[in-house]
């Protein structure tokens, strides 16, 4: 292909506002111009983490019609459905990350679609609460109809059950607290939910859990129609025709919220899943449920009445509001399993371990510092399958500016990609968690091999060369974690560290 092929993706690059003019000339500066490719100048890009693997491929199909959407530059995908799509994005005028829900092409054309996804939009802007997502623009481009809103840096409620299994009830309670509290928002202010279910709560970093997708609140009966809504509000219109509840009733939300306790605390939906439209209108699925303390017996009592308590098929017996929930939320709280309660000999460690039986340990949180986006997305995977609560940052002052405020329990930063930086990054940040059970680790690409002898290891600080596994990496991050558990340079099991 010839060089003019190069020109011309080059200047489509600068155009929309991919890659700025000097890191182009760079680019052509270092790669041979008498051989380049198109595929050449796009990986060298990615490589250098200015381009993300989802956009060198819609490039490299010639789709790059909506890579860019008004003022935001799409990076990756986050998740689809039938209706919209949900991406990460970046901000063109300010560099912050956001998430952009997109309305499908296929809707683009239907005006009942069309004014339900902006009602969805203009809804949320008006609900400001830590427990709501806030969304900030709305706008279209291109005959494409999108809206940001707050990129939470973690992932939906399923995929971390998936990993987690289920919690201890004290993770549960405290996860259904924060959507509770932020329902109680809604509704103070003349909304309900309408569409509770796993994916559509997230989890932050920090462990907030933050309700999104709002947009079936106040939909009235006429104004639906044989598209999405009438799929998603499926469930609802079931439980609530079978019961005499009225729509928009405040009590619907309480027992769709009840299912998802109920999940949290057995690992098991109480409604198995389907995408069977007749199975999901079966009101025999609701009057099969179990009883919650059938699955798992161990539960205090307090949690127990409370998922029973919303989960009632009579709505009159639920709890009326989100506000009549949350004090019962709050006691709960504080109560112990049955058989948990210390005894005048228990030691403070005896006691957690007894709090938290049938848990699967605690939740670490691991901060990745990782401009390129497919080693990102590597590391955010498979920590994440591992147990991790899972934040990547692309800059190491960003993650120097958050050790300050929110430390994680290890801070781990690729030098490879980040040259000298990463060096100074690992200096500094052994400075600001000298006073915390925190840790760092610094990995230094095979042509760094030789900054190591520069370097001091300490009991919360590691350095590890290339070629390192990623399961290198984490026996080394769990090899600090126990060390700042344990207080000396042995993991919990007394191996020493290497």
């Amino acid at each position: 292909m010839s060089s003019s092929k190069v020109d011309e993706l080059s200047r489509l690059l600068v155009r929309l506002q991919l890659v700025p003019q000097h890191q182009v000339d760079i680019c052509l500066g270092q790669v041979s111009r008498k051989n380049c490719q198109p595929e050449d100048v796009l990986r060298w890009f990615e490589h250098k983490g200015l381009l993300t693997s989802y956009q060198v491929g819609r490039i490299e199909k010639g789709e790059i019609d909506g890579l860019v959407l008004g003022p935001y530059k799409l990076m990756y995908r986050n998740a689809s459905g039938s209706f919209a799509r949900v991406y990460r994005a970046c901000d063109l005028r300010t560099g912050r990350m956001v998430g952009l829900k997109v309305l499908r092409q296929r809707w683009s054309e239907d005006r009942k679609a069309v004014a339900e996804f902006h009602r969805e939009a203009e809804l949320g802007k008006a609900l400001k609460h830590e427990n709501i997502v806030p969304i900030y623009e709305v706008g279209q481009s291109n005959g494409q109809h999108f809206f940001s809103m707050e990129f939470v840096e973690g992932g939906n409620l399923r995929d971390f059950i998936n990993i987690r299994k289920k919690l201890s009830p004290q993770e549960a309670t405290k996860c259904i607290l924060d959507m509770t509290s932020g329902l109680d928002y809604a509704f103070s202010n003349g909304s309900t939910h309408r569409d509770l279910k796993m994916t559509n709560i997230l989890m932050s970093s920090q462990g907030v859990a933050k309700l999104v997708d709002f947009g079936l609140a106040g939909v009235a009966e006429d104004d639906r129609y044989e598209g999405e809504s009438a799929q998603r509000a499926l469930e609802y219109a079931t439980l609530e025709k079978n019961t005499g509840a009225p729509r928009n009733d405040a009590r619907s939300d309480m027992y769709f919220l009840g299912a998802i306790y109920y999940e949290l605390l057995t690992g098991i939906p109480p409604l198995p899943r389907t995408k069977d439209r007749f199975e999901r209108s079966q009101f025999s699925r609701y009057q099969q449920v179990r009883p919650v303390r059938t699955l798992e017996p161990g539960l205090p009592r307090s949690v127990a009445n409370i998922v029973d308590k919303m989960m009632q098929l009579n709505p009159a017996l639920r709890y009326q509001t989100p506000g009549d929930a949350l004090r019962d939320l709050r006691a709960a709280q504080f109560e112990p399993s049955p058989g948990s309660e210390r005894g005048a000999d228990d030691s403070p460690a005896d006691s957690t371990r007894a709090v938290n039986a049938g848990d699967t340990g605690p939740m670490h949180t691991i901060m990745c510092i990782e401009p390129r986006h497919k080693q990102q997305d590597f590391l955010r995977e498979y920590f994440s399958k591992h147990g991790f609560r899972v934040l990547v940052l692309s800059d190491v002052q960003r993650g120097l500016a958050r050790l300050k405020v929110t430390p994680p329990d290890c801070m781990v930063i690729m030098g490879d990609s980040l040259g000298e930086g990463a060096v100074k990054g690992f200096h500094d940040a052994q400075s600001i968690l000298e006073e915390s059970h925190a840790s760092v680790v610094l990995v230094l690409g095979e042509k760094q091999s030789d900054l190591k002898q520069r370097l001091s290891e300490t009991r919360s600080a590691r350095v590890l060369v290339q070629p390192v596994t990623l399961r290198d990496l984490r026996k080394t991050v769990k090899g600090l974690l126990g060390a700042a558990t344990n207080g000396d340079g042995t993991d919990p099991s007394g191996s020493a560290l290497t």
